[in-house]
C-alpha cells in the first residue's frame, strides 16, 4: 500500500499547445532555491516560448553583451523564475557587478556567469548580490574547488558531448555541490547526464520558427 504512487489532479486550459520538457528530466533530484524545487531550465530568451512551456525556470543567457532592458523584459514577462546571464566572456569587471545588482533588483532568482570569468571577478559578484551565482563549466580540467571558494553557488556544466563524463568527475570529487547540466535533445542523453550526478537539466528548445513550421504542416494535413 505504501509503495503505490499517488495520483494528482492535472488541470489544463484551452492553451494546450505548449512546449513540454523531456520526460526524463523529472527523474532528476532538482535543486531547491528559496523553497522552489527546480529540475528543468529552459535555455532561451524567447518570451513566447517562456510563456508557453512547462519548465521550472528560465536560463536567460545569450551571446551578446548583457543589457538591462533585455533582462527586464524577460523577468517581467515570465511567470517562472529567471536566472540571468551577466557576462563572463566579453563582459567582465565592474560591469558584471552592475549587471548582477540590476537583475537582482528586477527580480531574477540567480545570475549566470560564463567560464572565462576570473575567480576574483566571480568573488566580487558573489559579494554584491544575495541571490545564487551560477558559474558555467566548459572543460574537464576546470579548478572546481577554486570556483566554489570564489563564491559559486551552483555549477552549470556545458561540455557538449562530454557533459555526462565531466558531471561524473565533478560529482565524485564534490558529492554535495549543486549541478545543472545540459542534457542534450533526447531522453537517453538526459537520463545519462542525471545518472552521472546532475541535479537539474538545461534544455534548449526548438526555435519558435521551427515550432510554427510544424504547426503549419499539421494544419495543411487537416485541410
Amino acid at each position: 500500500m505504501g509503495s503505490e504512487k499517488k495520483s494528482f489532479p492535472n488541470i489544463e486550459s484551452r492553451r494546450r499547445h505548449i512546449l513540454r520538457m523531456p520526460q526524463a528530466v523529472y527523474s532528476a533530484s532538482g535543486i531547491v532555491v528559496n523553497g522552489r524545487r527546480l529540475k528543468s531550465f529552459v535555455f532561451t530568451t524567447d518570451i513566447a516560448i517562456i510563456r508557453n512551456c512547462d519548465a521550472d525556470a528560465v536560463f536567460a543567457v545569450y551571446p551578446f553583451t548583457p543589457q538591462q532592458a533585455i533582462s527586464q523584459a524577460i523577468i517581467q514577462s515570465s511567470y517562472i523564475p529567471v536566472f540571468c546571464g551577466i557576462g563572463g566572456g566579453t563582459t567582465q569587471g565592474l560591469r558584471t557587478l552592475t549587471l548582477a545588482q540590476s537583475v537582482e533588483g528586477q527580480g531574477a532568482m540567480g545570475v549566470v556567469m560564463n567560464s572565462p570569468i576570473t575567480n576574483r571577478n566571480l568573488l566580487a559578484v558573489s559579494r554584491v548580490v544575495d541571490i545564487p551565482v551560477i558559474i558555467t563549466v566548459t572543460k574537464a580540467d576546470t579548478d572546481i574547488a577554486a570556483r566554489l571558494m570564489a563564491g559559486a553557488s551552483i555549477l552549470n556544466v556545458a561540455c557538449g558531448p562530454d557533459t555526462a563524463r565531466v558531471v561524473g568527475l565533478i560529482r565524485a570529487q564534490f558529492p554535495e555541490v549543486p549541478i545543472i547540466a545540459s542534457g542534450g535533445k533526447n531522453d537517453e542523453s538526459i537520463a545519462a547526464t542525471i545518472a552521472a550526478g546532475a541535479n537539474a537539466i538545461t534544455y534548449t528548445p526548438p526555435s519558435a520558427a521551427f515550432l510554427f513550421k510544424e504547426m503549419m504542416e499539421k494544419y495543411r494535413e487537416e485541410t
